[in-house]
């Protein structure tokens, strides 16, 4: 699964999201790769990966918002480009619970003034959505396949469930060469809300206190690792790019390794040599109890396979917050 780098070489490409956890380690595998980068950005984040590791410097920034129709437009005719990487979006499942508005004005809103100003746009041939398998909403029948519906019932599952009905018109209505991507939960480094569970978890042990966890922890996820994320993002790219009949399909990336709560705790804690207990706050509302996806489609039509475990991703997060907090203590 590497990319081809002549593929990339000199490649205009559009991310937005590049500050946030995927798109940071996204923005770094494309500049490797040697593509000409082009980053939407409205907030600086000096403590986001996408600054600290100085990734700004090294690529092209338009400042601005999602939802700035005009500058969309202007960016991908100006930058003349080809592929763009959608990941922007408002992905706090409690900031959604609590300002719904604001997450349904970014991920809906933001979502289909981007595809229709890729579909004005005369040169971009590739466009890759980044949507999530909270769009499942909540089903009985597991693990989710891609055409289980898409059902979401809190803010943030309809947010998403919406944005990806919405990329599959603009494929179905107006041949949007775009791909869609369902991913699991994503851990890494660089991952500076603390109130997630696996970087509050690691900070928690680093500085000797008990973890603590919101729900009762016994939800079930599938946990997924950025870097694994990044590669399936231009992997997909360059498969619609040799295969444009894939416009419109959307593809579940997973371990297929369903986790509990508190087993990742207990997972992360094995691998940190930590004997600390965690704390069951048993908080949590407006939350899925249990999701876990196929990557069987992935795997059969892309001939996928991940380049880490969940273990050996979450050894190098560990190793990734060590570095930090070493450095900041």
């Amino acid at each position: 699964m590497t990319s081809t780098s002549t593929f990339w070489l000199d490649r205009p490409v559009f991310v937005t999201g590049a500050t946030g956890l995927v798109g940071s380690w996204l923005v770094r595998r494309l500049v490797e790769s040697g593509a000409d980068v082009v980053c939407l950005v409205r907030d600086r984040l000096p403590d986001s990966e996408f600054v600290r590791s100085g990734l700004m410097a090294e690529v092209r920034v338009v400042h601005g918002d999602l939802c700035d129709e005009p500058l969309l437009r202007r960016t991908l005719a100006e930058y003349e480009i080809r592929t763009v990487f959608h990941l922007a979006a408002q992905t706090i499942v409690g900031v959604a619970s609590r300002e719904p508005v604001g997450t349904l004005e970014a991920n809906i809103r933001g979502s289909y003034l981007l595809f229709d100003a890729c579909r004005h746009a005369r040169l971009v041939s590739e466009v890759v959505f980044a949507s999530s398998d909270k769009a499942y909403g909540e089903h009985e029948v597991l693990p989710y396949a891609e055409d289980a519906p898409l059902q979401g019932s809190y803010p943030y599952d309809v947010s998403k469930s919406c944005a990806d009905l919405i990329a599959q018109m603009y494929a179905q209505a107006f041949g949007l060469p775009i791909v869609i991507t369902r991913c699991g939960n994503f851990f890494g480094g660089g991952d500076l809300n603390w109130n997630r569970l696996v970087p509050g978890t690691v900070r928690s042990i680093l500085r000797g206190t008990p973890p603590i966890i919101r729900s009762d922890g016994s939800f079930i996820r599938d946990y997924f690792y950025v870097r694994d994320g990044a590669a399936v993002y231009m992997l997909l790219a360059e498969a619609l790019a040799k295969d444009p009949s894939l416009k419109g399909e959307a593809f579940n990336f997973s371990y297929e390794q369903q986790v509990s709560v508190i087993e990742l705790v207990q997972m992360i804690s094995r691998l940190m040599q930590s004997t600390l207990q965690p704390v069951i706050l048993n908080e949590a509302s407006n939350e899925i109890r249990r999701q876990f996806l196929s990557a069987r489609k992935a795997r059969e039509r892309l001939q996928w396979t991940p380049l880490y475990s969940l273990e050996s991703g979450l050894g190098e997060t560990i190793d990734w917050y060590r570095k930090l907090i070493g450095e900041t203590a």
